[in-house]
């Protein structure tokens, strides 16, 4: 079945063609900017049609504190080279971030201000840096990264028609396609590299069918354009050009990459391993499989059904994370229950039927246990939104209020 029909154009210019047609159509214009590779390709783009139209443009930089070296110098070099037509928003604000490599602690909070002398470095040197806690008057100590984006794309619009530009590839991951794809989702003007987030807000995605060789090939043609070299070191590592990825280091998918930090900055290594528990376990077992890490096949204990393994794991936890899994597991078997299960889950069901989680059993609470799952997605529950949104609206209501008061 074919899937993808081409538009007799390179992705190159079809990547500028959206972003002149994003400049023309919104008044303000956010560029989320991590310092990877795709972000970076598409911060370039943005600039170059920013310059030519004598506009400035917002860059969204959410510092995760965890970060390579490389990817800080290649920061402060992108804002330099265009700093004429940036307004920038460095954030360094505690946030909560998922520790996949620690039942004792789940989740570590980036630039926490109780725990400064642990930081893997110290707040950057910018003028755009934002450190405050009361800058943005939706933020809150601890709210996850991706309420942040929205809150402050809400924020940022201030009644306005506003474009963020996100620098996300389809080919990347089932979700990211999904991102794209999906046919349910707010566009705008029909646009399928669109997506509505707020009442003003769009996420436009200019690179979505770029490929990885694209984004090489584009720095290949412009040799003058900086770009992060740790790329390059991730190169002599041996590491596919698909694997090379930049997040926090400690995620769920991400800490497959952390044995790579040893490697590439041992600087960086030593305060990694420091500033959260669990890492270097994390990083000498996470390329195993089965029982380790829950992936692929697992194995049951002599004796064991998977309901009396789970128990078993559920037992050897801190009592914080045993009393969150065992809350989420009551919520997957009354859902269950009500579709028809009202006996119990089977032990385990067809392997093809768990992997579509189209079946329950006590070996998928299984997997999420071993694989330090915290949201429980491999049950095909999602990260709840924690209360800041609704603080927000209410701020917004009440400072309305007053002006037309």
């Amino acid at each position: 079945m074919k899937i993808k029909n081409g538009m007799g154009v390179n992705v190159l210019e079809a990547a500028k063609e959206r972003i002149s047609y994003t400049f023309d159509e919104f008044d303000k214009i956010v560029v989320s900017f991590s310092g990877g590779k795709d972000s970076s390709v598409m911060l370039h783009l943005a600039a170059q049609e920013a310059i030519k139209r004598e506009r400035r443009i917002c860059v969204l930089i959410i510092d995760m504190e965890a970060q390579y070296r490389h990817t800080i110098q290649h920061l402060h070099e992108m804002l330099d080279c265009y700093g004429d037509v940036f307004d920038v928003h460095w954030v360094c604000l505690p946030m909560n971030l998922r520790n996949a490599s620690s039942n004792f602690e789940p989740v570590w909070t980036c630039w926490d201000d109780e725990k400064e002398a642990d930081w893997v470095r110290e707040l950057p040197k910018h003028k755009g840096v934002i450190s405050d806690l009361d800058y943005y008057p939706f933020f809150e100590k601890g709210m996850e990264f991706e309420e942040f984006v929205v809150l402050f794309a809400e924020w940022y619009s201030d009644g306005e028609n506003t474009a963020c530009l996100v620098g996300i590839r389809a080919d990347e991951s089932l979700n990211r396609f999904r991102t794209i794809a999906i046919f349910d989702k707010e566009m705008y003007n029909n646009k399928r590299w669109s997506t509505k987030v707020t009442e003003y807000a769009y996420n436009i995605y200019p690179i979505y069918d770029w490929h990885t060789r694209d984004i090489w090939r584009f720095h290949a043609k412009n040799p003058d354009l900086p770009y992060n070299q740790v790329y390059d070191l991730m190169q002599k590592a041996g590491v596919k050009l698909s694997q090379q990825r930049l997040c926090q280091p400690y995620g769920d998918d991400q800490r497959r990459g952390l044995w790579l930090y040893h490697i590439l900055e041992p600087e960086t290594w030593y305060k990694l391993i420091t500033r959260v528990n669990g890492v270097n376990s994390g990083a000498l077992y996470i390329q195993e499989t089965g029982n380790i890490n829950g992936y692929n096949k697992i194995n049951l204990p002599d004796g064991h059904t998977y309901k009396s393994f789970c128990n078993l794991l559920l037992a050897t936890m801190p009592k914080v994370t045993r009393e969150h899994f065992t809350g989420k597991f009551r919520s997957f078997m009354k859902g269950w229950a009500g579709r028809g299960y009202t006996e119990g889950l089977p032990d385990y069901a067809p392997k093809v039927l768990e992997d579509a989680q189209w079946a329950p059993s006590w070996r998928r609470m299984c997997k999420v246990l071993l694989r330090n799952d915290w949201w429980c997605k491999g049950l095909g529950m999602t990260q709840p939104k924690s209360e800041a949104y609704g603080k927000y609206l209410k701020i917004k209501k009440e400072k309305k209020a007053l002006q037309d008061g």
